[in-house]
C-alpha cells in the first residue's frame, strides 16, 4: 500500500467543511455567451413540412392556424425548431440580456412544445382542463393535440400573449 501522499499548499483557500479546496469561481457565461435562440430567415413553412412525422406535421399546422388567430402575428423562425410569434427584450439581474419570441411552439420529436411566456401560472385550474400535458418551466409539453382540449390551450396561449404584450409594452 502506497504512503498517503502529503497536502500541498494551494493558491485556493481551503473549505471549512472538508478541508478540501474550494473549486475556482468560473467566470460568468451569462455576459459573454451569445444568445443561440435567435431569429433566423429559414421558412416557417418548409420547416413545418420537413417535420418528419405526419401526426406531429398535422399537429403543427393545426398550432400555426391556432397562433395567427390569437396573435394577429407573422411567424418567424427562431434558432433551428422555435416558430415564434412576436418578440421581446429580457435583462436577467446577472446583466444578461436578449431577445425572445413572445409566444411560440415547437414541433418537437417527442412532443409538441408550447411556449407559455407568462400570464398561466403553473397551478392555474386551466391546466386541470387541458387533458394529457407535462409542464416545464415556460414549456407546456403535449404528445399530441387530439389528447387535450384545444379550446383551454387556446385560452392558455391567449393568456400568455395578452400578458407579455402587457409586460413588455416597448417590445420589437
Amino acid at each position: 500500500m502506497a504512503p498517503p501522499k502529503k497536502k500541498t499548499a494551494t493558491k485556493r483557500a481551503a473549505s471549512k467543511k472538508t478541508g478540501r479546496p474550494k473549486p475556482a469561481a468560473k467566470k460568468s457565461a451569462a455576459k459573454t455567451s451569445a444568445a443561440k435562440t435567435i431569429p433566423t430567415e429559414v421558412s416557417v413553412k418548409d420547416f413545418v413540412a420537413s417535420v418528419e412525422n405526419p401526426k406531429r406535421r398535422a399537429d403543427a399546422q393545426a398550432a400555426l392556424s391556432m397562433y395567427k388567430a390569437i396573435t394577429g402575428a407573422e411567424p418567424k423562425m427562431w434558432g433551428p425548431s422555435i416558430i415564434g410569434y412576436g418578440s421581446y427584450h429580457y435583462k436577467y439581474e446577472s446583466g444578461r440580456e436578449g431577445d425572445m419570441c413572445a409566444a411560440g411552439f415547437s414541433p418537437r420529436g417527442s412532443a409538441m412544445v408550447f411556449y407559455i411566456m407568462g400570464g398561466v401560472p403553473e397551478g392555474d385550474p386551466l391546466y386541470a382542463r387541458l387533458g394529457k400535458h407535462r409542464l416545464g418551466k415556460s414549456c407546456l409539453y403535449v404528445n399530441r393535440l387530439e389528447d387535450i382540449d384545444a379550446d383551454v390551450l387556446r385560452r392558455i396561449i391567449a393568456r400568455s400573449w395578452a400578458y407579455m404584450m402587457k409586460a413588455y409594452p416597448h417590445r420589437k
